[in-house]
């Protein structure tokens, strides 16, 4: 079941270990006299870089330009639970159970992700800066999704192995 809140709120609900990477490095990108922070906030839209955080970790940092819901699809992992993380702007993130979809692209374990058309019946999150969602692999997500006017985003996107 996908969770959603800032830091402190998700801290208190997620008990693994798996997730204290992905924690420690948040609290970086929330120090604005951290490196991770400064570098983060000089991102150019369009760019992702990838960070290796140990073995079972890793964050991609973005920036985009928020879209339309119509040219947004649904995406889920089996082998990354998904911490989106706002590090800037904000955004609507659909999320529907899996069984509840409808398959456009089957899994490919090899990208770790399977695609599915939209849906009227999803559960709708805003997500503002400051604040994260948590994707496990039965919570098919629809990030990207404008609010009111399409806008620049920058986001800490982490993949943490789920058999870790």
């Amino acid at each position: 079941m996908a969770l959603f809140g800032t830091l402190q709120t998700l801290k208190s609900q997620v008990c693994s270990s798996k997730f204290e990477k992905a924690f420690a490095y948040i609290e970086k990108l929330q120090d604005k006299n951290s490196n991770e922070y400064k570098t983060l906030l000089n991102k150019k839209i369009g760019e992702c870089n990838k960070i290796v955080l140990d073995e079972n970790c890793f964050v991609l940092e973005q920036t985009y330009i928020t879209k339309d819901k119509e040219d947004c699809l649904y995406e889920s992992h089996k082998t990354y639970i998904d911490i989106q993380y706002m590090f800037e702007g904000d955004e609507i993130m659909e999320v529907e159970n899996v069984n509840n979809l409808t398959v456009t692209t089957e899994y490919n374990p090899d990208l770790d992700y399977a695609k599915y058309a939209q849906s009227k019946n999803s559960s709708v999150l805003k997500i503002k800066q400051n604040e994260l969602a948590i994707f496990y692999p039965d919570d098919a997500h629809m990030p990207c999704i404008k609010i009111d006017e399409n806008k620049k985003i920058i986001k800490a996107v982490f993949k943490i192995l789920v058999n870790s």
